[in-house]
């Protein structure tokens, strides 16, 4: 299978990239830095630009849209350049990125996309206004999208809380502060990296066929229990 993976040179990306590789799969490294692991395809392309974005596949299996920020602030210290950049990386990010893409999935003849939003958005979470804007686009985006390419190309999203990446060194930086954000949770723990990627391999596979259109949240519980 081909498999595109924006933002897959760090993070729960890059840790895609490798579950992905280690199951004999075709990997194209969408980035900024252009870094990708041996074996995988590099394509260096910014997501904040509205630059076409060369040497992706003529057909293409599956899109993984990863790229991020985490940006927690009261309301009133937020700046519209914040809101701006937010929405731009995570929300019209996806948008240029599936554009570019929709051509080589409709030639697969059968695709599926893997996008990510917040548990933020469900829940209402003190200072996540700029991000769970922006995410809660993605998730319009995933469901509105699932109806349109239906039955051809797949569309789900993932909900993810707190997961211990470089994204999440400011909020993590310490055994301190990990210990203190993983008792915010029902199961104890910051997420990991391999919690979401495995759950990103099972929305990209067979064994999610007839699943579409759904916000799977895994967040240690966070998002729905008390």
């Amino acid at each position: 299978m081909n498999y595109v993976v924006f933002g897959g040179s760090r993070g729960i990306g890059a840790t895609v990239v490798d579950r992905l590789m280690n199951e004999g799969h075709s990997i194209w490294v969408v980035s900024r830095s252009g870094e990708a692991p041996l074996g995988a395809q590099s394509i260096i392309w910014d997501a904040l630009s509205d630059e076409s974005i060369a040497g992706l596949p003529d057909t293409i299996d599956g899109v993984v849209y990863a790229p991020g920020s985490i940006n927690l602030k009261p309301f009133r210290g937020l700046k519209l350049e914040e809101f701006r950049a937010d929405f731009e990386l995570n929300a019209m990010g996806a948008v240029k990125a599936l554009q570019a893409c929709l051509p080589a999935m409709k030639t697969a003849g059968k695709a599926s996309v893997v996008l990510f939003s917040t548990v933020a958005v469900q829940s209402g979470m003190s200072f996540h206004a700029s991000i769970a804007m922006a995410k809660g686009a993605i998730e319009g985006l995933t469901r509105s999208l699932a109806a349109e390419w239906a039955p051809q190309i797949r569309v789900n999203a993932i909900a993810p809380s707190l997961v211990n990446t470089e994204l999440a060194g400011r909020l993590l930086s310490t055994p301190e502060k990990i210990e203190a954000s993983g008792k915010r949770h029902p199961l104890q723990r910051v997420g990991e990296p391999k919690d979401i990627a495995a759950a990103v391999e099972f929305l990209l596979g067979e064994g999610s066929d007839w699943m579409t259109g759904q916000i799977v949240s895994i967040d240690g519980g966070l998002g729905s229990l008390r």
